[in-house]
């Protein structure tokens, strides 16, 4: 699907409704999995985590995630943890080039039976599930997230829980304080403290449901458009002051580019203010890089240099995420430069307008550049990559007034 996006108004108002949190979601229902007793409300409509479900409930010899990364990782240490469980879990192209060894690694040292099918320290994975006994382990804290949050999930089925010693600087600390606090509202004991993670075992819960917030990831388009707009008033819900989710900061961040956030009963409203743009953005986004590329292109719409930081998870994402920025930053006629960990966008005055997007088969691509419409009309590749986090986008740039044109129709 190629859409070409434009708009004739730069004033934009509306009340969204954004699914679930995809993190959050797809913690809890490795959680259920373990303990029937957990009900969960609000989850996210997303292809990650209706892969997920379909995988916990398959009893198929072969499990396909397709893209899914999270689903990877979380799946890999509940099965190998699921006793008499055999099976083959395996993915899109892109998900045999993503690494697994560290996790692999961690969990083989707790005791799991996983061997690679075909290049070592990549799916597919043949895994033997069975009870993991010990409880200790030692994993490289600068890694993603999901590597340590996979062993966290799985902690409380364990027969004497699990302590994980995290060695080096911890990258992405409030997904890791995400799990650890979805753990303790389905009333799972669990500390983190001095680089190390201790999570009691647990034989049930009580009956527990858990309401899922909407996801602050997919907030930040709205940031993006509000940001880019004349004049906006944008109505998000279900957001909580509160969050557990990291990229709760986007509303700091995007304070800095003329939008306040305000919060209200159950959800928040956007509005675009006057404020006097920094003549650089400086970020580190080691604990939210799910905001890097959002971020990047909403400086470069405002004509903002940028120089963000913290970003070395983005090369192992659905693609290498800062070449992609690169590549078709440098399309629409910015100038971009990036390392192993960031990225560094100059001022631009001019975007060239009808450019197509290519999005790599990354939803982030296409959700991140999709509000540079409301600059020059802009063309989206494979579109309906967004399904992946987000399936309704496109009807709701329609309802914000955009026109939304599949070129693929005649």
């Amino acid at each position: 699907m190629q859409l070409q996006l434009s708009t004739r108004s730069r004033e934009l108002a509306g009340r969204i409704s954004v699914t679930g949190s995809k993190s959050e979601s797809n913690r809890l229902l490795i959680l259920q999995a373990q303990f029937p007793s957990i009900q969960i409300q609000n989850l996210s409509n997303s292809d990650d985590t209706r892969v997920l479900q379909t995988a916990l409930a398959s009893l198929e010899e072969v499990i396909d995630i397709h893209h899914a990364g999270t689903a990877m990782r979380f799946l890999t240490a509940y099965l190998a943890s699921t006793v008499g469980r055999e099976v083959i879990l395996t993915g899109s192209q892109r998900m045999q080039e993503r690494p697994m060894g560290i996790l692999v690694d961690a969990l083989r040292e707790l005791g799991a039976e996983i061997s690679y099918k075909s290049n070592e320290g990549y799916p597919p994975l043949r895994i033997k599930g069975k009870k993991l006994v010990k409880n200790e382990v030692k994993v490289l804290a600068n890694i993603s997230s999901q590597y340590i949050s996979a062993l966290m999930l799985i902690a409380p089925g364990m027969p004497e829980g699990l302590h994980i010693h995290l060695e080096g600087k911890v990258t992405s600390v409030p997904y890791i304080l995400m799990t650890l606090q979805l753990l303790k509202q389905c009333g799972i004991s669990g500390t983190f403290e001095n680089n190390k993670i201790s999570i009691e075992p647990q034989k049930s819960v009580p009956k527990t449901e858990i309401v899922v917030e909407s996801d602050w990831s997919s907030a930040s388009y709205f940031y993006s458009l509000a940001a880019l707009s004349n004049s906006a008033e944008i109505h998000l819900t279900s957001y909580r002051e509160n969050s557990l989710q990291g990229d709760r900061n986007v509303a700091e961040i995007y304070q800095k580019l003329g939008v306040k956030t305000t919060f209200l009963e159950g959800e928040i409203k956007l509005e675009k203010t006057e404020v006097l743009f920094p003549k650089i953005l400086e970020l580190d986004l080691s604990n939210k890089p799910d905001l890097a590329q959002t971020v990047a292109v909403t400086c470069f719409g405002l004509g903002i240099e940028a120089r963000l930081t913290g970003l070395h998870t983005l090369k192992i994402k659905e693609t290498d995420r800062l070449q992609a920025l690169k590549n078709e930053i440098e399309k629409l006629g910015g100038e971009v430069s990036i390392t192993e960990n960031s990225l560094q966008l100059s001022a631009s005055e001019e975007i060239n307008s009808n450019i197509s997007i290519d999005t790599y088969n990354d939803h982030r691509m296409a959700l991140a550049f999709a509000p540079l419409a409301l600059k020059v009309p802009i063309g989206i590749n494979n579109a309906g990559v967004v399904s992946k986090s987000f399936p309704g986008f496109w009807k709701v740039m329609q309802q914000l007034g955009f026109s939304v044109e599949d070129l693929a129709v005649e």
